[in-house]
């Protein structure tokens, strides 16, 4: 059915080290390429091979070590904000140095709709740290160190919202804690469609699919959920663009971040011209995270880097 060179192919570019390829092999039928060289000897219909993509690229199981990272910090983000605690150890622990989380704490929510949104957001990023865990096994990453305190500060400083020496506590009030998440689900969305092209495993990618589908119906609600706190409160609007404004600013020269609106016309769906969401590389993405538009391997959210073989930023280097 496939040719030999392809199944190696397709399994290496999958699989982290040799037990998972050996793993896969045996999950698949495949121990000694015996199913792909009967189809060949027998006279069986054959495939065309895509290309797996330049030998360089990443394997999938890196890709998704890149979206635990994220994960983790989302999951950590949400779990403080609605529980007033993170994620429980067990769901911490995994190859690479395993970092501690600096701030947050359970918000006091005024508004009881505002509160259901983010419980239910908490749990499924919780939920999202499991899946990808379970589905990585014995290559998961650990939890890095994640900063929830002073890293929101440096962004809202940079967006022009508190002036130098001030503090921005996103944990402060429902307000802080919107756009706090408006940061991070926008770049979740992005980074799961930058992403699909390079996963090869059909799995992996259909997982992927999930993964960015429900992160987009979570940008979706906390969009909609600013645009009509800024009804009343109007500022709200350029608050969202400013901190849009400083995504773009660091994730390359191309301007393709978006705000919520205006009080006259709403964009709670940030496309392009064809209507499609767009797509950031995992330097792009590490640009915003990390708070940086030059090359490098840690800062921001995440102030020793992100574990794992994908962790340079440098969108502009």
């Amino acid at each position: 059915m496939f040719n030999q060179s392809f199944i190696t192919n397709a399994i290496n570019r999958s699989a982290e080290n040799s037990s998972d390829r050996r793993n896969f092999l045996r999950a698949a039928g495949v121990a000694g390429f015996g199913v792909g060289a009967t189809m060949l000897a027998t006279g069986g219909p054959a495939l065309a091979a895509e290309s797996p993509g330049p030998a360089e690229a990443p394997s999938d199981a890196a890709i998704l070590n890149f979206a635990l990272n994220l994960e983790y910090l989302e999951a950590e983000f949400y779990l403080r904000a609605t529980t007033g605690s993170g994620l429980p150890d067990g769901m911490t622990t995994g190859t690479g140095s395993r970092g501690g989380v600096q701030g947050g704490r359970m918000v006091h929510f005024k508004t009881s709709i505002i509160k259901k949104y983010a419980d239910e957001i908490a749990a499924d990023e919780k939920a999202h740290v499991a899946f990808l865990r379970s589905a990585l096994g014995s290559v998961a990453v650990s939890r890095p160190q994640i900063n929830l305190d002073a890293s929101f500060t440096a962004a809202a400083q940079a967006a022009g919202l508190i002036k130098p020496g001030q503090k921005f506590d996103v944990y402060a009030n429902e307000a802080n804690f919107l756009f706090g998440a408006f940061i991070f689900e926008d770049v979740g969305v992005t980074a799961y469609k930058g992403a699909a092209p390079l996963i090869s495993n059909k799995t992996y990618l259909e997982a992927a699919a999930g993964l960015l589908a429900v992160e987009a119906y979570h940008a979706g609600v906390i969009r909609s959920t600013l645009y009509a706190l800024g009804i009343a409160l109007p500022s709200v609007y350029a608050t969202a663009q400013a901190i849009s404004d400083v995504r773009d600013a660091v994730d390359g020269a191309t301007d393709l971040d978006q705000g919520i609106g205006t009080a006259s016309k709403a964009n709670l769906v940030p496309t392009d011209a064809n209507g499609l969401a767009f797509s950031r590389s995992a330097a792009q993405v590490l640009n915003i995270t990390y708070l940086n538009a030059a090359p490098v391997r840690s800062g921001g959210f995440f102030p020793a880097g992100v574990n794992g073989a994908i962790n340079t930023s440098g969108a502009n280097g």
